[in-house]
């Protein structure tokens, strides 16, 4: 028998694929021999992914099929007896036993020469909810989830045009993870979308263990140790069909609750869904408040430590913020270690059970708070600008933006206390150059539209104009 063909006994299909597929050991992997028109066959499923009444009802047909009606072959059988839509015929051993791994119904009759695949899957699955990191103060409130094609209907519910591709595709020689490219075929960069498509297909991996972050880091290897995000993440379907809609690439991976979106910019990132559902004046304060807000995150710290080695550069007027009480450790070592501190504190947050986090952010507050202070670890000064910090992280909905921000920020502080102005100015060109000299995924600009400069695209990246179709 051909290992990759199947064969029209039914017994050589059933010893070939009882071997391959374990049934003995799995006791998830359930068959069962029947009679159907007077033939011998035999289905194949997975427990736990079929629908129990449908299987059912499929039995009951089977079962009540007479000889006389039996049809020819494996095609007039689909096309003509199986009460049924979503019905395939497969020859090949591979992608049949893809199949039944997926949770498809597999049919094999003897004196048939292709397997009757039956879509009648099922996936466990929570309801859309809205997600606990994009949240919107007004919008839509569902959110993507691990099952692939609930994500899937959830952009065709917004784009109801059939120009909207969905293309499926798999990764992992063990996982064969199910991978859909999302992009409007009118809109989309054709020449990128084979690029991303020859690069899923060769990718040589046994398993996206990570999904999404394994997947990135397989579409994008090169200057990864630039931490600026290369793709844009999200977990709200409005945002990704406003991005296909748009010409980008919206990439669902199999078991993960967030899309990712390709080609993107760092004005990409920096957008997020409430500048549309407000009214423009509102949306362009919101948008340029986060710009702000991240660059006063990046910079307030290592220009508060530069102004406390030169004092004589405080303006007048702003005196008050000089460090008045003892510093017992240097204020590049108490930056440092707060920077630290608020990491352990997130993961820690993380973590902890929710009948226990009031408790243990009270303790936590009064404990690196008042205490930290009066205990002479650290100036009340450090804290306030590192809270500020802390909390100003969260404007951002990247938290691979935020991440990116605060390893410049230490490189900044680092760099500010040793070499003092020259360390500072470095730091700064340091960050400018992996802004600038960072790519997207499709290798053009990260800071387009300023570079190159397009000034009708940079306004609209920089204010939120009323929406196309609206009137004056």
């Amino acid at each position: 028998m051909d290992n990759k063909k199947m064969s029209t006994s039914l017994s050589e299909n059933m010893k070939f694929l009882n071997q391959y597929l374990a049934v003995d050991t799995s006791f998830d992997i359930v068959y069962r021999v029947i009679q159907i028109g007077g033939r011998q066959a035999c289905i194949y499923f997975i427990d736990g992914f079929c629908k129990d009444e449908l299987m059912q009802k499929m039995l009951q047909y089977f079962l009540d099929i007479k000889e006389d009606e039996m049809p020819a072959d494996a095609h007039e059988m689909s096309k003509t007896s199986l009460p049924y839509v979503e019905v395939d015929l497969q020859d090949d051993w591979e992608k049949i036993s893809y199949f039944i791994m997926s949770g498809v119904f597999a049919l094999f009759i003897d004196g048939y020469d292709k397997c009757l695949l039956i879509d009648s899957r099922t996936y466990p699955a929570r309801s859309v909810e809205e997600p606990e990191k994009d949240k919107v103060l007004r919008g839509s409130k569902d959110g993507f989830v691990e099952t692939i094609v609930f994500n899937t209907a959830l952009i065709r519910r917004r784009i109801r045009s059939p120009k909207l591709r969905m293309e499926m595709l798999h990764a992992g020689n063990s996982s064969q993870t199910d991978i859909v490219l999302c992009y409007m075929d009118d809109r989309v960069d054709h020449d990128f979308l084979d690029k991303i498509k020859e690069r899923i297909n060769h990718i040589q991996v046994d398993a996206l263990t990570m999904n999404q972050e394994s997947l990135a880091e397989c579409l994008y290897k090169k200057k990864w140790y630039n931490p600026f995000p290369k793709f844009k993440f999200t977990e709200r379907p409005d945002t990704a069909s406003a991005q296909v809609l748009e010409g980008d690439i919206v990439i669902l991976v199999d078991n993960s609750p967030s899309a990712m979106i390709t080609p993107t910019s760092i004005f990409d990132i920096v957008e997020e869904a409430d500048d549309y559902y407000f009214p423009p004046i509102t949306g362009t304060y919101l948008r340029l408040s986060r710009f702000l807000i991240a660059i006063l995150t990046y910079f307030m710290t290592p220009t508060f430590l530069l102004l406390m080695q030169r004092p004589e550069w405080i303006p007048s007027g702003f005196e008050f913020i000089m460090v008045k009480e003892t510093t017992n450790i240097p204020l590049i070592w108490q930056f440092l270690l707060l920077e630290l501190a608020i990491d352990g504190l997130r993961l820690a947050a993380v973590n902890t059970p929710n009948m226990l986090s009031t408790p243990l952010s009270v303790m936590a507050a009064l404990v690196l708070g008042e205490f930290s202070v009066n205990s002479g670890w650290f100036n009340a000064e450090v804290m306030l600008y590192m809270a500020f910090v802390a909390i100003a992280n969260y404007t951002q909905a990247s938290y691979e933006l935020s991440y990116a921000i605060k390893f410049m920020r230490i490189i900044n502080l680092i760099l500010t206390a040793i070499f003092g102005i020259w360390g500072y100015i470095g730091a700064v060109v340091l960050l400018v150059l992996a802004i600038v000299t960072n790519r997207t995924v499709s290798g053009k600009s990260y800071i387009y539209p300023l570079v190159p400069f397009n000034l009708k695209q940079l306004s609209k990246r920089l204010f939120r104009y009323r929406l196309p179709g609206s009137r004056e």
